[in-house]
């Protein structure tokens, strides 16, 4: 098979989604041509590579919030490459510029069946954000979108009902000073939920016996606020250590 046809990300326009069964039989390859190593991590950083490794043991993670969380972390330009359905879509992560480029508009995207979205490939971004010397490696203008928004609809709505592996285990949560609270997006038991938080700090499980809460939702909500870059989370408060959930 010709690889030429299968590049991660093509630099010169749009590329048209590729289908899911086409894409892994060229990543196939690339694990027989590697003597069996996945290839699906093998370029990122360590830092990053490791970090991944947690959710897999080829470093590739089913949740899509799992690896977008990774790549927030660690400030890196990812593409990840995510099935929908029958098709491929190079999802790209600007971490740094708080960006991401997507062929397909994340509000349709994110319509699809969240159980349908499975992460494929995560490699380094190819594409480079808007800005950049050469034009060239920029994606189109119009598929250019806010992380912010991507990153709390995943975090609220995906298959992920854990916390993840930074915030979890004995602690206490509050809203981090400096959060634009209203233009989170933000809707029900949730805005008074993350009000509170503002004033006082509170363990998952007094969050989900909020009205409104359940543990699911206050697990999700923590997710959600420490994708903003809006969680503060104390190990050392009295409440931590007592907290029967861990």
């Amino acid at each position: 098979m010709n690889s030429e046809l299968f590049q991660p990300t093509l630099p010169f326009g749009e590329p048209e989604l590729m289908r899911a069964s086409a894409y892994q039989r060229y990543l196939d390859e690339l694990r027989t041509a590697s003597g069996g190593i996945s290839t699906r991590i093998s370029q990122l950083s360590p830092s990053l590579k490791a970090d991944l490794l947690r959710f897999g043991d080829d470093g590739g993670a089913s949740e899509v919030v799992e690896v977008m969380a990774a790549c927030v972390r660690h400030g890196k330009r990812v593409t990840i490459h995510i099935q929908t359905g029958e098709r491929v879509v190079p999802l790209t992560v600007f971490a740094q510029e708080r960006l991401v480029h997507c062929p397909m508009a994340p509000d349709e995207l994110l319509g699809k069946p969240m159980l349908d979205l499975k992460v494929m490939h995560v490699e380094p971004a190819l594409l480079q954000p808007p800005g950049e010397a050469n034009a060239t490696l920029v994606g189109a203008e119009q598929s250019h979108y806010p992380l912010a928004p991507l990153l709390w609809e995943l975090a609220m709505r995906g298959l992920r009902r854990e916390l993840l592996p930074e915030i979890t285990g004995p602690a206490v949560y509050r809203v981090a000073p400096g959060l634009e609270i209203d233009a989170l997006p933000a809707t029900g038991a949730l805005t008074p939920a993350i009000q509170r938080l503002a004033r006082q700090g509170a363990t998952l499980k007094e969050l989900a016996d909020w009205p409104g809460m359940d543990r699911e939702r206050a697990t999700r909500l923590l997710n959600a606020l420490y994708l903003q870059s809006g969680l503060i989370v104390s190990r050392s408060h009295p409440d931590a250590v007592r907290d029967g959930w861990f």
